[in-house]
């Protein structure tokens, strides 16, 4: 079993036995718990590792942009990522990428816009099959591997960091079935903050997504919805 210490000023408040739940987030709709306010990861245990899980999370037609950005607090994280093709909302102007950045940076983030490399609707239309988007063939462009590199990298450094799309549930977004699945295959770690504000892992999502009835996907993912340009406001491929 591995011990996880959890610090705050220097002096270690606590020691968990086995994993911790910063730490991890493995087994069916398993939650990981936010850290108190001004605890980190102590170096000595995680010496040269990350700190957690990339974490993902979504808006919806509900979620304010203040509940975002506090949930992603309690999680310890810095750098908002927004994996947006479009970033622009007609529905829910706090979202648009002007005033999402202005909004997160005076909460104390740094936003990141990533939807270029990592958008769930690229420009690409080779990357359509029947107007959908198909996940496999993006998977295989140099763009959406390069946007992959960059995630890892900034994991593997430890900073924390999450994800942000439009989509409430991540079932439903390409956050998860595309980008997650493709960072789990290289080995990051992946929590994804539902329309509940838990954390579940991909493996939970994926049982949402199939009904419990395992990863049976020998066609491979594509989105949800049939599109016939890559085009849209504030909709990303499901």
């Amino acid at each position: 079993m591995q011990t996880c210490g959890l610090v705050r000023g220097g002096r270690v408040l606590r020691q968990i036995v086995g994993p911790c739940g910063p730490c991890r987030g493995r087994g069916r709709d398993r939650t990981i718990q936010p850290m108190e306010p001004g605890e980190t990861h102590s170096k000595g245990a995680h010496a040269g590792r990350p700190a957690g899980p990339l974490l993902t999370i979504g808006y919806g037609g509900e979620r304010t942009a203040e509940e975002l950005l506090s949930l992603l607090s309690g999680h310890g994280v810095r750098y908002l990522v927004d994996v947006r093709t479009k970033p622009y909302s007609k529905f829910r102007p706090e979202f648009s990428k002007e005033a999402i950045e202005i909004i997160a940076r005076k909460a104390g983030f740094v936003y990141v816009f990533m939807g270029d490399s990592l958008g769930g609707l690229p420009a690409d239309l080779g990357c359509y099959t029947d107007g959908k988007v198909d996940y496999d063939k993006v998977r295989e462009r140099d763009w959406f591997r390069r946007g992959l590199d960059r995630l890892e990298a900034g994991w593997r450094s430890g900073h924390r960091m999450a994800m942000m799309c439009a989509e409430l549930e991540p079932e439903r977004c390409h956050r998860s079935k595309l980008i997650a699945e493709a960072l789990i295959a290289r080995g990051v770690e992946v929590g994804h903050i539902d329309e509940e504000g838990r954390v579940i892992d991909q493996r939970a999502v994926l049982d949402r997504l199939t009904g419990g009835q395992g990863v049976l996907f020998e066609d491979g993912l594509t989105s949800r919805k049939k599109y016939r340009a890559p085009s849209g406001i504030d909709e990303e491929a499901a």
